[in-house]
Order: C-alpha cells, then structure tokens, then sequence
C-alpha cells in the first residue's frame, strides 16, 4: 500500500505538466518558453544543487560534456528537447487530460525504440499495447468531435512523436552507459552513475535546440505568470515527481510490487483530468472519451503485470 500510495502522489505531480502547460496555453504563452523555460530552471536547480553538495561529480559532468559534445546533443536534443517542445505543442491544441492519455503511447514506442537497438521485444506485450493504442485512438475520436480535424492532429500526432523521442534519448543514454556500441560511445563515469547528473547532462544537452526554436519562431517575452508557472513544473514534475516515483521503484522488493509502482503512473490521465475540470473549467469527457481511459488504464496495468511476470 506504501508503493501504490507513493507512487500515485509521483502521478499526481507529474500531472502538473500537462494541466500547466495547458493553463499556459490558454493564457497566451507561446509554447516554446512553456518548452525551454522549464529546462532553464531545471538547469538551475541541478546546478546550484550539485555545487552544494556533490562539486566534483558537477565538475564531471561538465568535463563529460565537453569531452562528448555531439552526443549530448543528440540525446538531450531527442529525448528532452524534442519530446517536450512537441509535449507543449499539443498543449495548444488539445485539452490537458487528453494529451496525457495520448503520451502513454510512449508504452507502445517503447519497445519498438529497444527493438531498433538490437533488444528482444516479448511479443505478449507487444500485444497487449494495442489496447492501449485503441484507448487512445477513442479519447482522440471523441476530441475530433468537439474540433476540427487538424486541432485533433495538431494536438495529437506531435504527442505520438514525441512518445517515440523520450525512450530513444534515454536508451542512448543507457548504451553509453553500458559501454556503447555502433556510433556510441562508451562513457565510464561516476557522473554516468548519479541520476542527477545525467539529467543535468540531458539538459545541457537540450539547450542547443531551444535556442535554435527561439530563433525561429520569435516568441514575445514571456509574462511572469508564465516564468512562475514552467518554474513549478520544474519542481512538480522534474524534482518532486520523479523522486517519489523512484522511491516508490526502489522500495519494491519483489516483481508484483515494482508492477504495483508503474501501473500508478495511469493515475496521470485522472488527475490531468480532474485538474483541468476543476483549475480550467474544462469539460467532462463523453462516453466515448471514458471509454479510451479505462481501455488506456486497463491495457497499462496488463502490460506492466506481462512484463514483470518472472
């Protein structure tokens, strides 16, 4: 019960994302600070924190950077950069609860990512993520709908990129780890050890992409509703959620309990909906859209229990 109860407090936080980047969105700020702002101060906060408490393994992670410039870049540009520019993107188009039971395609991606890597992928599981897929296709029919066709690709398909994006930044990040391979190098570090770092090297590694998206569409400065706001995603999502989420994790001591741990990040779906009813005056879904959320739920909890059966 201390799993399942830590881990739904993880997904409640990292709900945040998907309820402020569409709050932000509502109130006119352009996408790309929703993006960039938050990994500015995710940047900060790591910074300031390793310099306090672990200077030389900061140190480290600044020389590994420099010593391997063009990979960081390419993993922090796919799996931070792009997955999320393309997370607030949706934002502008499609309601909050609807982008995050878009983005737990991500269980389909997933495994196609590993598979591109040379892993064996368990068939049984691959299945199973079909129903996944089919609770999502049905929450975005019901959005089709209310919108016209190209809200609902605007909002959806940089949702489905985006699911693909995030695993494939991380795997680089474990092939270099585990001695890399092909065009990867092999990064034998304490830095590549603490996972703070590595986020702190993702997000170096994201910076040159937003500056380039900065470039290009120009956005006007952004409001202080919207620096406060992409500062407590930071904190919710980026501090807060994933520590609890790994505490709950790491406090398994058995298959079924770790299963237990990621089924809770379904709640994220809920809570987005929930919140943006009760903080945006959204609207309830339809038959249609209850439906794609119990297949969406239902198809993770199936597909966490066949991949944790031992």
């Amino acid at each position: 019960m201390k799993i399942i109860l830590t881990g739904i407090l993880a997904a409640l936080f990292f709900s945040s994302t998907f309820i402020l980047n569409r709050a932000m969105s509502l109130e006119g700020g352009h996408w790309v600070w929703s993006a960039s702002l938050r990994y500015m101060w995710m940047l900060l906060f790591l910074g300031v924190g390793l310099l306090l408490f672990r200077r030389k393994l900061l140190l480290e992670s600044i020389s590994l950077y420099r010593r391997h410039l063009a990979f960081w870049t390419l993993a922090g540009g796919v799996g931070f950069a792009a997955f999320y520019a393309l997370i607030t993107f949706s934002a502008t188009y499609a309601p909050g609860w609807v982008v995050a039971a878009t983005w737990q395609t991500t269980i389909l991606a997933t495994p196609i990512v590993l598979l591109g890597f040379g892993k064996k992928i368990p068939m049984r599981a691959m299945l199973l993520t079909l129903i996944i897929f089919a609770g999502v296709l049905l929450v975005n029919i019901e959005s089709f709908e209310e919108s016209s066709l190209r809200s609902v690709l605007l909002g959806a398909l940089p949702v489905f990129v985006a699911a693909f994006a995030y695993p494939f930044g991380n795997q680089l990040v474990w092939e270099a780890r585990n001695g890399g391979g092909r065009m990867i190098p092999g990064l034998d570090s304490p830095a590549m050890d603490d996972p703070f770092c590595r986020v702190l090297l993702l997000t170096l590694g994201s910076l040159p992409l937003w500056f380039v998206l900065i470039l290009i569409q120009s956005p006007p400065a952004p409001a202080a509703s919207q620096l406060l706001n992409t500062a407590l995603v930071a904190v919710f999502s980026g501090v807060a959620a994933t520590s609890l989420f790994l505490y709950a994790r790491h406090s398994a001591t058995n298959a079924a309990e770790l299963a237990a741990a990621d089924c809770t990040q379904s709640m994220e779906v809920v809570f987005s909906l929930v919140g943006e009813v009760l903080f945006l005056g959204g609207s309830l879904p339809g038959t249609l859209g209850w439906a794609g959320i119990v297949l969406t739920m239902v198809g993770l909890v199936l597909y966490i229990r066949v991949q944790n059966v031992r």
